[in-house]
């Protein structure tokens, strides 16, 4: 089926609106380098849009009533964000669920080390990584360190004019006939100058003494702490059209952004409910109590509801199961470099619109909700009827490999749900890339969703 490039359905007004958007999505990029960062982003969004603080109200014993705009950050990790609507919560809500964690290095707890004379940080990855992506690169530190009297410590080492760039080394290729990808560990250089003294380990003394100086932090330190190794630098146009996005986390910022300011852009009262779910930990199965495999949306539901004055259980089983969702992820973007690995006919193509998936998995659509024919014709109809630009495909060839999201966690509930998202470029690699007229019509399409589906 024949779909149009984007970018011939936009006049000069229309280009504008696109580059606007695009850029306010790389100053939330730029902010947002991890789910805490992402999440505290949202807040400043939600709270600049008159959203006020659900567990404040809850604390209050206050009430809610249609018109109302709450936010409830969780953990710090994820986020969650309501307009309630004229209609009993029981008939459902609009939910638009994204993640905003992203393939990384995390640090571990006993990291620093030092081997002949240099200084290193351990780190263990964090989601589908391809290791040597990750060698001669500048990264940054980016997270929270918290001691044992309670006070934490922000980090974001490598950002920053002047600040020191972090990198993990590799072989050079003279050398390397038996070593051409990385597969040995991935430990950040961080020192290579001895404290003076002449004590055991001088290059790791000497690091130690920079942490306690310039942030108060001592090596046990560590064990309560949570630092992401991440790419340092700015999200920036790429190409030279500037039609595209080179950016760290597009992987699912891109869909996370766009669905946030959908539900915070609402004026008026919906007549559903609508929701914006940010969750943590999709990129390691949704585990975790800040993922969406825990209870930390039902509960906030529930809590919702109780605010509403429905407080029986089942008024929470109504309206998770009577909502309808778009889970808001990315596909792989079909790149005619690795075209064997796709199937051209159902594949992502950048400038064609956000994407439905109707289903994801892997092999036999192993670990895919499989949305029904019904929601699929449903959401076709909302999105045509307001003009969005939208394709639909699977995630590379059959059996070729496969992927999983967030859908499966909510289809649990009996809602009707299915995948939408952005076309993404090298996904998973530290740098990737989008179509700035998908990110538009992703939003086009969240905000036509919350309106009518």
């Amino acid at each position: 089926m024949y779909r149009e490039n984007a970018w011939k359905h936009y006049d000069e007004a229309g280009k504008a609106q696109v580059n606007a958007f695009a850029d306010g999505y790389k100053a939330f990029l730029d902010g947002a380098k991890t789910e805490r960062e992402a999440a505290a982003r949202a807040e400043e969004i939600c709270r600049a849009a008159g959203f006020a603080d659900m567990d404040a109200l809850i604390a209050s014993g206050a009430a809610l009533k249609p018109g109302d705009r709450v936010y409830r950050k969780w953990m710090n990790k994820s986020f969650m964000a309501f307009v309630i609507g004229s209609d009993d919560i029981e008939k459902g809500m609009r939910i638009l669920g994204a993640h905003i964690d992203s393939p990384r290095l995390d640090v571990k707890q006993n990291p620093l080390f030092e081997d002949d004379g240099l200084a290193y940080l351990d780190t263990h990855y964090y989601g589908g990584i391809k290791k040597y992506q990750w060698t001669a690169l500048p990264l940054a530190l980016h997270g929270v360190i918290v001691k044992k009297d309670g006070t934490t410590v922000e980090a974001a080492i490598g950002e920053a004019p002047g600040d020191p760039a972090l990198c993990i080394t590799d072989l050079l290729p003279h050398l390397a006939q038996d070593q051409m990808a990385k597969t040995e560990a991935l430990n950040l250089l961080v020192g290579s100058a001895p404290k003076a003294g002449g004590e055991k380990d001088a290059v790791k003394a000497a690091v130690l003494e920079i942490l306690r100086r310039d942030y108060g932090v001592e090596e046990e330190d560590f064990i309560s702490a949570e630092l992401e190794a991440v790419p340092a630098g700015c999200a920036r146009d790429a190409g030279l059209d500037r039609s595209m996005i080179l950016a760290y986390g597009h992987d699912d910022r891109v869909c996370a952004y766009p669905s946030l300011r959908a539900v915070a852009d609402f004026r008026g009262t919906p007549d559903a409910t609508l929701c914006a779910v940010l969750a943590d930990k999709e990129e390691i199965g949704s585990m975790g109590a800040s993922g969406m495999n825990s209870h930390f949306f039902e509960n906030t539901v529930a809590e919702l509801c109780a605010l509403l004055g429905r407080e029986k259980e089942i008024s929470v089983r109504r309206a998770l199961q009577n909502s309808r969702m778009l889970s808001s992820d990315v596909s792989a973007g079909y790149d005619p470099g690795y075209a064997g690995v796709f199937e051209k006919n159902n594949a992502a193509m950048l400038n064609l619109g956000v994407c439905f998936n109707k289903y994801t998995g892997s092999r036999g659509k192993s670990g895919s909700s499989d949305a029904n024919a019904e929601f699929m014709a449903r959401v076709r109809a909302v999105m045509d009827d307001a003009g969005v630009c939208w394709q639909t495909a699977e995630l590379g060839k059959v059996d070729a490999g496969g992927g999983g999201t967030i859908a499966w966690l909510c289809a649990k509930y009996a809602m009707n749900v299915i995948d939408c998202g952005v076309a993404v470029l090298s996904m998973h690699a530290p740098w990737e890339i989008i179509a700035k007229a998908d990110l538009w019509e992703a939003y086009k399409g969240y905000r036509a969703f919350l309106e009518k589906a």
